[in-house]
């Protein structure tokens, strides 16, 4: 696929090699540790990532799905944040983190980013962090679309639990060749379901966006994924899609093939 590559860094962190820019999506990056949060569950983080911020720059724009949940945002991707990378995300995580270079977009909104080989649209689309009805308990996230001349267009759903929001996108902007898809089945305690898509529901959600080839991410190094990258993989195999699967080895560049 034209200009079009991925670098899987851990967890649901990965940089998008897009019409010549650089997007890192969810920035994790500390080391191995606990995340103790009053009156939540504490999170518990296994491995630390392939590369460094550092390593990965530059970074032309963050796509943050949400910013309450260190499985998404830790200590050194919120420093990262706060370093003035533009950053895509939802009203209220824009509002709270209150960092320069942070813009906060509804469902539907979009952004441009210019970059060397032209303009890339990105529009927020909407997601759920988990079964309906617990959005107070979890907080609002994003998902988003990335479209340019020339490129496929690219889906990185974000914590996104919910197969009818990925409908949504589907009807307004299918077929979505590429998809990002956050797994891994995260469970915490009080929340009867799992907070992201099931293997089985990433295999459903490529269909229906009808992609070509499927990143998969957030299915490693975090203590409540409850499936794991071994588990994605078997499922897009017991549907016959195994070669839409891109492999994704932690820390190298992979080029998305046409």
């Amino acid at each position: 696929m034209p200009g079009l590559a991925v670098t899987y860094v851990g967890g649901p962190t990965a940089l998008l090699h897009y019409a010549g820019l650089r997007l890192l999506t969810d920035p994790t990056f500390d080391g191995p540790g606990e995340y103790a949060n009053p009156g939540s569950t504490t999170l518990v983080k296994t491995a630390g990532p392939g590369l460094t911020a550092d390593a990965l720059a530059p970074i032309d724009a963050i796509l943050l799905s949400h910013h309450e949940h260190a499985d998404n945002l830790d200590a050194r991707g919120r420093t990262l944040v706060g370093t003035g990378i533009p950053t895509l995300t939802t009203p209220y995580a824009a509002e709270r983190l209150d960092l320069p270079g942070v813009t906060g977009l509804e469902p539907w909104a979009q952004a441009t980013l210019v970059g060397a080989e032209g303009e890339v649209v990105v529009t927020a689309v909407p997601a759920l962090h988990g079964p309906p009805g617990t959005e107070p308990l979890v907080g609002p996230v994003t998902g988003f679309v990335l479209e340019a001349a020339g490129h496929p267009r690219v889906y990185v759903s974000g914590d996104n639990a919910s197969l009818e929001q990925v409908a949504a996108v589907a009807a307004r902007f299918a077929p979505l060749e590429v998809a990002v898809l956050f797994a891994g089945a995260a469970r915490v305690p009080g929340i009867d379901g799992a907070l992201t898509l099931t293997s089985a529901d990433a295999v459903t959600a490529a269909r229906m966006l009808g992609a070509r080839a499927v990143v998969g991410v957030h299915t490693e190094d975090w203590a409540h994924f409850s499936e794991t990258r071994a588990d994605l993989e078997a499922a897009f195999a017991a549907a016959g899609s195994a070669g839409l699967l891109v492999a994704t080895p932690r820390g190298e560049r992979v080029a998305l093939a046409s």
